[in-house]
């Protein structure tokens, strides 16, 4: 009889750390805010482009980015995502204060970041006004059953340059802060 409690208390155990693990266990989750990226790329000691802020496979932007404020949400079971964005603007360069050339943005939830099964889910792509302002609020798909340790990134979509508007794609330059689970 004790070698069957030993046995059911283990597959108990097993069964939690597995729901605990799996993206049904965390449906929603919350970040409070939304802050840019203050990265450091281009390293003059080298004549190779380096960026020492990657998110994963995810490279940070070449421009140190600010917000006012920002919130994101987004639900791992239905892959409902809403974000907005406050005042997301470059700070320094010739562009300080502005935009600069970014007119739309993408929002990322990246799961397993660093791992081999790691994923990058983007919302579509959303304007981004002069003042550095965006919201979106809609679906993406393809969210894996395992999400670990997610993360919310705000990431240019295009710019305004038409020999190579999608030239910066893909580059982080915000992401969400205080990251809190609710089943």
């Amino acid at each position: 009889m004790k070698q069957q409690w030993k046995k059911s208390v283990a597959l108990a155990g097993f069964v939690l750390a597995t729901l605990c693990a799996s993206s049904a266990f965390a449906a929603d989750l919350r970040w409070k805010h939304v802050i840019g990226v203050i990265t450091a790329t281009d390293n003059p000691a080298t004549d190779a482009l380096e960026n020492f802020n990657d998110v994963g496979n995810v490279h940070a932007a070449t421009f140190a980015w600010s917000t006012r404020d920002g919130h994101a949400k987004v639900n791992l079971d239905t892959g409902a995502v809403d974000f907005e964005v406050h005042g997301l603007v470059i700070n320094g360069q010739t562009f300080s204060g502005t935009t600069g050339p970014v007119t739309a943005i993408i929002g990322t939830v990246v799961c397993n970041a660093g791992d081999p099964t790691e994923a990058e889910l983007d919302t579509s792509d959303v304007p981004l006004d002069g003042a550095g302002n965006a919201r979106f609020s809609g679906m993406i798909q393809g969210i894996p059953a395992v999400c670990a340790n997610p993360l919310f990134l705000v990431r240019i979509a295009t710019i305004a340059n038409p020999q190579n508007p999608n030239g910066a794609r893909g580059f982080w330059i915000a992401t969400g802060t205080e990251r809190s689970i609710r089943p």
